[in-house]
């Protein structure tokens, strides 16, 4: 049978020692007793045990002194106090102490088992949610890695935001450059070192409702507050107390909504609808836009106060077509989740020939498309190596646009698609002037007619 746990006992008491030991052992714990404090110390500190439940007043030794040596050698064990005294001064020594909780004596049996079964309890699931979060915290440092300066310079940047605890971060980029994924990596980061059991992260996109209702969820109402409030309900700022709240686009949030937030941000208090009471909230507000906010305050559409008071903690995600070195190791990052994801043998890489357009794609939906694109090759495609006909046309373009220099597929092209496609790119890019299509194409504006009349593009 496997081991509950390891308990060490220390009291003067043969009677409690003997007591204790045997009905622990029948709970399926390890258990190690001492009735002298003289040498239990390098016994504890040898044995390493998850528990230990030490008696307050050893005639030879104080048991708080004993507590403190434990604490101060910062072994990851937990402390119960066994005391005849039950006054509350002497509970609330052994808590400032460190113990985790303290039993008085005469020990009832039942109560000791609840006790410790609650300190086990507590104990796992701490050290789950120090795993998770030590997973998640590195899950997104891959997906957030790469060899571009500028991303290495992001991460220790948002490290430094994090660590020193603000209560604001703005997060600005295009979109599918990965601003949640920041917003995470920034939350995760505030709250690795918490005490929190799981600090809450709660996400909002200020696009996505009318400003009443946008408002209502934010800020919660009071029954009564309108015809529909039936009874209270909490908002979001409040649900995320203790953890942080992402605004997602907050570029396109009314701007009678933008003043109740401005005042959210710099009270720390909310009031729902409805309601009379403030209330005081402990949450970090992480904004996140793909708008320019300044154009957008020079336009009167965002409050110049608010963006102020959002700039001052910001983090711009650059596109990336603007960060080439990270295109081929987001690449091959996201081909091995994928193939993992879907349990795939292939594909196991890309040609050069299809790295080189990887390279050349000006990937305007950024990683998003990025991920988009490697998740439809592993579904759908079993070769060992990805090459360029298996890429999508738009990438397969832009390498011939750029280099000047069309790589064929595998299984050929239609060189009259081919033209048409550039023809319609050329009106397209000019306007639909004629003459300048042709111009770009090196043709002459005769034969330029002839081609739009040949497609069918008149």
């Amino acid at each position: 049978m496997k081991s509950k746990g390891k308990i060490f006992l220390l009291d003067d008491e043969e009677l409690i020692i003997s007591m204790l030991s045997r009905s622990l052992k029948k709970q399926g714990y390890d258990v190690m007793f001492e009735t002298r404090a003289e040498g239990a110390l390098d016994k504890i500190r040898a044995w390493s045990p998850d528990l230990v439940m030490l008696d307050i007043n050893m005639p030879d030794a104080n048991g708080l002194d004993i507590l403190r040596e434990i604490k101060n050698i910062e072994m990851d064990t937990q402390v119960i106090m066994l005391t005849a005294d039950d006054t509350a001064e002497t509970a609330v020594k052994a808590m400032k102490t460190g113990a985790t909780d303290y039993l008085t004596k005469p020990l009832n049996i039942d109560e000791v088992k609840i006790v410790i079964e609650n300190i086990f309890e507590r104990g796992r699931l701490k050290h789950e949610v120090d795993y998770l979060r030590k997973v998640y915290l590195d899950t997104f440092k891959k997906d957030l890695v790469g060899e571009s300066k500028v991303i290495k310079e992001l991460q220790e940047k948002a490290e430094k935001i994090a660590l020193a605890g603000v209560s604001t971060v703005l997060i600005t980029g295009e979109s599918g450059t990965g601003k949640e994924l920041m917003a995470r990596f920034v939350h995760s980061l505030i709250y690795r070192d918490s005490t929190l059991s799981c600090a809450p992260f709660i996400t909002i996109n200020c696009t996505a409702l009318p400003e009443n209702l946008l408002e209502s969820e934010l800020f919660g109402y009071e029954k009564g507050a309108f015809t529909d409030a039936k009874g209270e309900k909490k908002g979001l700022f409040e649900l995320a107390n203790g953890g942080s709240i992402l605004l997602d686009e907050i570029g396109d949030m009314k701007l009678g909504l933008q003043s109740k937030l401005l005042r959210v941000l710099e009270e720390r208090t909310i009031r729902r609808i409805g309601g009379k009471k403030e209330l005081p909230i402990d949450v970090t507000v992480i904004a996140t836009t793909n708008r320019n906010l300044q154009d957008a305050v020079d336009k009167g559409e965002f409050r110049l106060d608010l963006f102020y008071r959002l700039h001052t903690f910001s983090l711009h995600i650059l596109p990336l077509r603007e960060r080439k070195e990270d295109i081929l190791i987001l690449a091959h990052y996201f081909l091995s989740y994928f193939t993992a994801e879907y349990k795939r043998s292939n594909p196991k890489g890309f040609t050069p020939e299809a790295e080189k357009i990887l390279l050349s794609y000006v990937w305007p939906g950024n990683v998003r498309e990025l991920k988009n694109v490697i998740e439809r090759l592993v579904v759908l495609e079993n070769a060992e190596l990805i090459t360029p006909s298996q890429l999508p046309m738009e990438a397969v373009r832009t390498t011939c646009q750029t280099s000047h220099r069309c790589i064929l597929p595998d299984e050929g092209v239609s060189l009259e698609e081919l033209e048409k496609d550039l023809i319609m790119q050329a009106l397209q890019r000019t306007g639909n002037n004629r003459s300048l299509a042709a111009k770009l194409l090196h043709m002459s504006y005769d034969s330029f007619r002839y081609q739009i009349k040949k497609f069918g593009l008149e």
